[in-house]
């Protein structure tokens, strides 16, 4: 989340002209895609940056991942019936087209600060946005899969750029959502790695109260951080949080504004050579989707 870096898209798989063998190979197609569906039903990513990323690349990391959801005994469909669930998939795709836009300062109630940011981004180019995005998508298909109404700040070229912060917790306000996430990649040194949880604290200023909302928001942070980890096999940050993975700041405007449950998650550091492997694989992409949406899923269902 710290730095702006370039938007840059991953390798395409080649593509291949059409030759005299292919009537032969026209046989071939329903195996062909029967291994296709196999390959998405274990977390393979839809833009083609993952296909030789592998979460085993950590040493922390668990063995691969089936791609299955765990089987919670009160994980059935329509379990999250009624519930609301905002994702915000921190920064945009579009925002380095908008510099002047994303640059305009807006109120967060404790001081004013720009509208959004262009987000950090792999050493090969990989953009937060672009991981954001995806884990969102994979979040969202989950919660759905329970009975949740899921709503996304952005939906990468909708708007074209942004949403700025304040707009994105209004999102959440206006949605009387009874959680708020916002997923994010935070772009520290190398060798600092690890994910962290931001909690907002207590803020009573200008446009900005949250004290309604500093406890559920703890509950909401600090489940998800336990499925997250689980999940994963990320470790807690060892940068920031002292080892325990949880941050509280009173400087972010989509978490001062807030007045609903709401949590920040920076999943890992996309500088580090060790998170960035992770970042990039579908396969753990996945695992990071589910072990959010079982935080939520404890959190909603914890009266």
């Amino acid at each position: 989340m710290s730095y702006p870096g370039p938007d840059l898209d991953p390798p395409l798989p080649r593509r291949f002209r059409r030759g005299p063998l292919t009537v032969t190979l026209a046989a071939l197609v329903p195996g062909a895609l029967l291994g296709w569906l196999v390959y998405e039903a274990v977390g393979g990513g839809p833009d083609g940056s993952d296909r030789t990323a592998s979460a085993s690349s950590s040493p922390s990391a668990p063995a691969a991942d089936d791609g299955k959801r765990s089987s919670a005994p009160d994980a059935g469909p329509g379990s999250l019936r009624g519930k609301v669930v905002v994702i915000d998939p921190g920064h945009n795709p579009g925002n380095f087209r908008h510099t002047a836009e994303i640059n305009r300062q807006v109120d967060i109630g404790t001081n004013r600060k720009e509208c959004d940011t262009t987000g950090t981004a792999t050493n090969a180019g990989y953009p937060e946005a672009r991981f954001t995005l995806d884990v969102a998508h994979r979040l969202r298909a989950l919660l759905e899969a329970r009975g949740a109404t899921v709503k996304l700040t952005h939906d990468g070229n909708s708007p074209a750029w942004g949403p700025c912060v304040d707009e994105r917790a209004r999102i959440g306000n206006v949605a009387h959502a009874d959680a708020a996430v916002s997923i994010h990649a935070d772009g520290s040194a190398a060798g600092n790695r690890g994910f962290h949880v931001i909690m907002p604290g207590a803020v009573h200023s200008g446009a900005a109260d949250t004290r309604k909302i500093v406890g559920p928001s703890h509950d909401l942070g600090v489940r998800v951080a336990g499925d997250f980890g689980r999940a994963t096999g990320e470790p807690p940050s060892n940068y920031l949080g002292d080892g325990t993975g949880f941050v509280t700041r009173t400087d972010l405007g989509g978490l001062n504004l807030s007045t609903v449950p709401k949590v920040f998650i920076e999943c890992g550091n996309m500088r580090d050579s060790k998170d960035a492997a992770l970042l990039i694989s579908g396969a753990w992409r996945q695992k990071a989707a589910r072990g959010i949406s079982e935080g939520i899923v404890s959190f909603l269902r914890r009266s």
